[in-house]
C-alpha cells in the first residue's frame, strides 16, 4: 500500500482509473435509476413517491462514507505521515458535501408527502444537517491549510477525526430517539426490503460509489497538480 504513496506512481494509476470509474459509475447509476424509476413497482403505502429512495438512500450512505474516508485518511496522515493521505481526505470532502446536500434535498421532497412537512428537527435530519456543516468547515480548513502548512494540515486532520463522532449518531439516531424517520431497512446480513426494491437500490449505490471514487481521484490529481505548480513557482522565486 505504501508503494502508492509515491505521487508519480499514484498519478500513473489514477490517470486511467479516473475515467474508468466515472464512466462505469454513470452507466451503472443511470441503468439503476431507469430500473428503479420505470421498472420497479410503486409502493403499496407510499405509491410513486417511494422512487426517491433510489437517489436518497445511496447519497445518504455515501455522505457518511465520505466522512469515514476523511477520518481514515486523517488518521493515516497523523500516525503514518502518508504523503497522499491528507490529499485524499481533502479530495473526498467536496463530493461528500454534495452527496449530503442531495440527501437532505431528496429527504425533504420525500418528507412532504410522507410526513406532511418539508422539515422536522428530527434526530436523523438534524445530525445529517450537522454533517453538511462539518463538511463546509473541513473544506474551509483545508483551503486555509493549503500551501504546505504542516500545522494547518494537522489541525484539518484532527478536525476530520473529531467530526467522525457524528457518523454513529446519524446511524443510530432513529433507534436512540423517537423519530419520524423510519428505522434502517437494511442491516448487516439481512434486509426488510422486498427484492424488487432492494436490487435496483443496491445497483444505484454501486453506481454512485463508482462516481464518488472517480471524483475523488480526479480531485486528488488536481490538488497534486496545484501543489507541484506552487512548488515550481517557489523554486523560481528563490532562484
Amino acid at each position: 500500500m505504501h508503494g502508492f504513496a509515491n505521487p508519480a506512481r499514484f498519478l500513473r494509476l489514477a490517470r486511467w482509473l479516473t475515467p474508468l470509474l466515472l464512466l462505469a459509475g454513470l452507466a451503472v447509476a443511470g441503468a439503476a435509476l431507469a430500473w428503479g424509476l420505470f421498472r420497479a413497482p410503486a409502493d403499496q403505502l407510499q405509491g410513486e413517491v417511494v422512487r426517491i429512495l433510489y437517489i436518497h438512500v445511496p447519497t445518504a450512505w455515501l455522505a457518511m462514507g465520505g466522512w469515514t474516508t476523511i477520518a481514515v485518511a486523517s488518521l493515516v496522515e497523523l500516525v503514518w505521515r502518508h504523503p497522499l493521505a491528507g490529499i485524499a481526505a481533502r479530495a473526498a470532502a467536496v463530493p461528500g458535501a454534495v452527496y449530503t446536500a442531495i440527501c437532505l434535498a431528496t429527504g425533504s421532497l420525500w418528507g412532504r408527502p410522507a410526513w406532511g412537512t418539508w422539515w422536522v428537527w428530527d434526530g436523523r435530519l438534524t445530525s445529517m444537517l450537522v454533517l453538511l456543516f462539518l463538511y463546509f468547515g473541513y473544506i474551509a480548513l483545508g483551503e486555509a491549510a493549503q500551501g504546505g502548512n504542516a500545522g494547518g494540515s494537522r489541525v484539518t486532520a484532527v478536525f476530520g477525526l473529531v467530526g467522525a463522532v457524528n457518523i454513529p449518531i446519524i446511524h443510530y439516531s432513529v433507534l436512540w430517539w423517537n423519530s419520524l424517520h423510519q428505522p434502517p431497512s437494511i442491516s448487516v446480513g439481512k434486509s426488510a426490503m422486498a427484492p424488487e426494491f432492494l436490487w435496483p437500490l443496491l445497483v444505484a449505490t454501486l453506481g454512485f460509489s463508482l462516481i464518488f471514487g472517480g471524483v475523488v481521484l480526479a480531485r486528488m490529481r488536481a490538488l497534486l497538480a496545484d501543489m507541484q505548480a506552487e512548488a515550481r513557482l517557489r523554486r523560481k522565486a528563490a532562484g
